[in-house]
Parts: structure tokens; C-alpha cells; sequence
């Protein structure tokens, strides 16, 4: 196992064992790239995220810039590094495109807002809520649409004029790939980010237009990868476009009540976080 970076965490993901922002205490011998008192996030732990220290391993541990607050650095690890190996390393999105992001107003969805508009994608976000909504506007998104509404996926195709998308951020498969496959245009590829379970669909809906259906997970990813990712995000924070949103706020103690809440599914806004 290689040295790691020991961090006290003014603020801690939802997710345990993740996403961390915080203070380094201690480095290994072995550690030459972070010091202590260096601020860091962190992508993954070792030991754990719902702890006051936590040990994770240097290659996982990346320096959070002044401009970004503790609870902001708890907020980017998992959704912008999921983000961006979605649309650019699996979807291999280009500029000019179009891409849907279902599901844009949690934590993945705003991250991929972000970077989709930074790399200049037409950006489409669809949010459960008003507000939810707003949100997606106005973190990248050129248009929101209601997923709760019915009819809503005849607005999208309307929006693009027939063409349809060329990419779709998916963050409930078991829910919406049927229709996702309605939406894509020739060549279209729908990204995998999340699924609560299984869905039947008619192949014969890729065949038409040549579509694809691709999975992706963070944990598949090469070093390289992620070297790239990492690279990317830390510009992206540098010149002021990778800006966390931090949603609901619970306070460790009450870390199995976050849970709940997630589980609920009662409008996603940003990422939530534990705190302490």
C-alpha cells in the first residue's frame, strides 16, 4: 500500500469513504507532493469518510485551490471526476454537440453541466422541480426541462428541431433509457452514470440510427485516466468554471438521515455533504 496523506475534514461527502475536503495532518515518508497543512480533496479514503481524520493514498489526494471553500472540495471528487469520464472519455463528446443530461441537478448532474459547457457542448439538463431547474440553468445548462411533466421528451426533440441528441448523461437507466434511445440522433451514445434497477427495451431502437448504450464506473478507470482527469478539473477550478454546488447540509451524527433523504429521491439540488 503506498504512504498516505492523513486529512482532518472541516466538511465530509455523503458518501462514505469518498469525496473529502480538508486539512492535511500528517504524510507519509514516502509523500512528496503534499505537506502538512496543505488543503486537499480527496476522491477516495482508505479508512473511511465519516470520520474526523481519515488516511487516503497520495495518487487519490489533489490540492483545493483558496477560491474553493472545505465544502466545496468535499463536492467535486466523485461527481466531476464520474462527469468527466463520462462525456470525455467514454462519450468522446466534441464541441458542437449536443448533449441531454438526465438528471442535472444533483451533484454528477451539475459537474457534467459544467464541463459539457466548458468543452463546448450545446448543454440540455433535465431536473424534477422549478427550482431544480433554475439550478441547471444556471450552472451551464442552455435549457431545462421538467422530467416530471408529461410529454416533456417531445419538448426535447422539439427544442432540437427533430435532430435529437447526440449524447445523453444518464443518471436513472432503470427509469428513462427506454426513451433516452428515443432521443439520441444518428450515432447517438447514451452514458450509464446511475441505475436502481432493471428496465426492458426493444434493441431494434439502437439499430435505426446506430446507437450505443455505454456503461461507465470511476473505479474501472486507468491512472492515466484519471491523470487526465485530474489535470483537466484542476484547470477547470484555475480559470473559475468548475464551481461545486453543496445541497443539503447534515451533520455527521445524523449520517444515516442523509441516507434516507438520497434514497427519497425528492429532487436532487447539488451535492450533499456531512459536516462537522
Amino acid at each position: 500500500m503506498r504512504s498516505g496523506s492523513y486529512a482532518r475534514k472541516p466538511a465530509l461527502p455523503w458518501t462514505p469513504g469518498h469525496d473529502v475536503g480538508g486539512v492535511i495532518e500528517e504524510v507519509g515518508q514516502c509523500v512528496t507532493t503534499f505537506k502538512k497543512s496543505d488543503r486537499v480533496f480527496t476522491s477516495k479514503t482508505i479508512t473511511g469518510g465519516y470520520a474526523e481524520y481519515t488516511v487516503a493514498s497520495d495518487d487519490s489526494v489533489y490540492h483545493l485551490p483558496d477560491s474553493l471553500s472545505y465544502k466545496e472540495g468535499s463536492a467535486i471528487g466523485i461527481p466531476y471526476f464520474t462527469a468527466y469520464r463520462a462525456l470525455l472519455q467514454k462519450a468522446h463528446a466534441r464541441a458542437g454537440e449536443t448533449v441531454l443530461v438526465h438528471g442535472a441537478s444533483g451533484g454528477v448532474g451539475i459537474a457534467a453541466c459544467q464541463v459539457a459547457r466548458a468543452h463546448g457542448l450545446k448543454v440540455l439538463g433535465t431536473a424534477g422541480t422549478p427550482e431544480g431547474m433554475c439550478l441547471v440553468e444556471r450552472n451551464g445548462a442552455h435549457k431545462a426541462f421538467n422530467h416530471r411533466e408529461t410529454g416533456y421528451t417531445n419538448q426535447i426533440k422539439d427544442y432540437t428541431g427533430g435532430r435529437g441528441v447526440n449524447v445523453i448523461v444518464e443518471m436513472l437507466s432503470n427509469v428513462n433509457l427506454s426513451n433516452d434511445l428515443q432521443l439520441l440522433s444518428n450515432g447517438g451514445r447514451v452514458i450509464i452514470v446511475g441505475c436502481r434497477g432493471s428496465i426492458e427495451i426493444n434493441p431494434r431502437d439502437t439499430m435505426a440510427k446506430e446507437t450505443s448504450i455505454i456503461g461507465t464506473a470511476l473505479n474501472t478507470a486507468t491512472e492515466e485516466e484519471l491523470q487526465e482527469t485530474a489535470a483537466a478539473l484542476l484547470a477547470g477550478m484555475e480559470v473559475g468554471w468548475l464551481r461545486p454546488v453543496v445541497g443539503p447540509e447534515f451533520p455527521l451524527e445524523k449520517a444515516a438521515l442523509a441516507h434516507e433523504e438520497i434514497m427519497k429521491g425528492s429532487g436532487a439540488r447539488g451535492k450533499m455533504i456531512l459536516t462537522m
